[in-house]
């Protein structure tokens, strides 16, 4: 299934989904949940959690843990991403990742192969560093 499929639909998966496409940062189920509350959707926590980890099994979506909680958004077009995520309010920038030559010579350097990888790259935005700097 991905974000566009013809899979099942109903009118949670919807909601999740089109709620998820607002949404340019990673998110959380708690933070999606209550976006859809405001807009008077009824749908329950555990509901969105499934939509939303169907989502992400399907590769329809990322995923991150970031405080111990996880967060969502949904995927680009090209399925290989790699992020700069604000630590503190969530915001997202996709980057370009390192070479692949790069990634195999420090695998290979400790003994390892690379079959798979994503890049994550975690600390804050300039809006939060200037609240810090305050």
């Amino acid at each position: 299934m991905t974000a566009d499929s013809p899979a099942r639909h109903t009118r949670q998966k919807d909601a999740v989904l089109r709620q998820l496409r607002e949404c340019d940062d990673f998110v959380s189920a708690q933070d999606l949940h209550r976006r859809l509350d405001d807009e008077g959707v009824k749908i329950g926590l555990a509901t969105v959690y499934r939509q939303l980890n169907a989502l992400a099994d399907s590769g329809a979506a990322d995923t991150i843990r970031l405080d111990g909680q996880q967060l969502f958004r949904l995927c680009g077009d090209d399925g290989h991403h790699h992020h700069l995520v604000c630590r503190e309010c969530g915001k997202t920038v996709e980057i370009d990742p390192p070479s692949e030559a790069w990634l195999r010579r420090i695998a290979t350097s400790h003994g390892f192969t690379v079959e798979s990888h994503t890049l994550e790259v975690f600390g804050l935005c300039p809006d939060c560093q200037k609240e810090t700097a305050r």
